[in-house]
């Protein structure tokens, strides 16, 4: 038996690490759930501990949780060619930790603000609240698409996939299906990198092997 589980929720960022698992070449095993009620259920939450939400890793004796950590984690326990991060000391290094920390401290945070507008708010007028939030959804696409342009190659970093790829496809891909601050406009140049991070072979073997879909 792999010593690495990953429990995995349903159109969650679990898919985060199951990609960056797959990138490293690493075997493991997977505790998937669907979602009931749109949540996890009890017992996927009883088996991974901690706050009950994923992804959490089991790897030996280790419990992570956190996508962002527990992608440090495996960069720096697997990744011995340092190609997903780079090591202590590069300056490469913090510019991938960048979009790793961004991708939850920015972009999902702004765009789960929209979500949770939409199903919780009781009173005034929801369009308008959605309207105003979109303003930082929008301007952090703009920054991406920008980013993206100055790339060497079709990932975030250059030709090659990094673990800023693995944080921040969940993120686009998630925005761009639930329309969350989009307003109708449109990023093609995100849209494209999408679709190349979801072409990668570890993306599909990831895929594959999870039953992922949002």
């Amino acid at each position: 038996m792999p010593q690495i589980t990953l429990y995995f929720l349903q159109a969650s960022r679990s898919i985060r690490i199951a990609w960056l698992l797959e990138e490293l070449g690493l075997d493991y095993e997977v505790k998937f759930a669907d979602r009931e009620a749109g949540k996890a259920p009890q017992w996927l939450k009883e088996e991974a501990g901690g706050l009950g939400k994923f992804p959490t890793l089991r790897d030996g004796d280790v419990l992570l949780y956190e996508s962002g950590n527990i992608t440090e984690y495996l960069c720096d326990t697997y990744d011995k060619s340092h190609q997903l991060l780079p090591p202590l000391g590069d300056s490469k290094r913090y510019a991938v930790l960048q979009w790793i920390h961004a991708s939850e401290a920015t972009y999902a945070l702004h765009a789960l603000a929209i979500l949770y507008a939409r199903r919780f708010q009781k009173d005034g007028d929801p369009a308008k609240t959605e309207e105003a939030l979109s303003i930082n959804v929008q301007k952090d696409l703009d920054y991406l698409a920008s980013e993206l342009e100055k790339s060497p190659g079709k990932f975030i970093m250059g030709d090659e996939v990094t673990a800023a790829d693995t944080m921040m496809e969940f993120n686009c891909d998630f925005v761009f299906a639930m329309e969350l601050g989009t307003q109708g406009r449109k990023w093609p140049k995100i849209e494209q990198y999408v679709k190349d991070c979801q072409g990668t072979e570890s993306w599909v073997k990831a895929q594959k092997k999870t039953g992922h879909k949002l």
